[in-house]
């Protein structure tokens, strides 16, 4: 799962060069699958962080589009790998 994290990190960073239409799609399919299992996983450790994940999955989902404008999304695919970071980080010192 580990792995899968730091490869979303770098798929989100990425989302700051400009690319075609359809990386982005792969993105949010990605993002979505990706913080649906971390909800699942996080559940009995931490409920806050589980739910945190939930929103997070239901932001990224591809099926309604979130029109937030593509500096916003810069900001929040930012945010979202550095937190991402974080976590990770958190959970080796564990």
């Amino acid at each position: 799962m580990k792995y899968l994290i730091y490869l979303l990190i770098v798929l989100l960073l990425l989302c700051l060069a400009p690319m075609p239409y359809g990386y982005y799609v792969f993105v949010r399919w990605g993002a979505m699958v990706l913080f649906a299992m971390m909800a699942y996983n996080y559940w009995e450790k931490n409920k806050n962080l589980s739910i945190v994940f939930v929103g997070l999955a239901l932001l990224f989902q591809p099926f309604m589009k979130v029109a937030l404008g593509r500096t916003i999304w810069n900001v929040v695919d930012v945010l979202v790998a550095i937190s991402l970071i974080f976590i990770v980080m958190k959970r080796h010192r564990e």
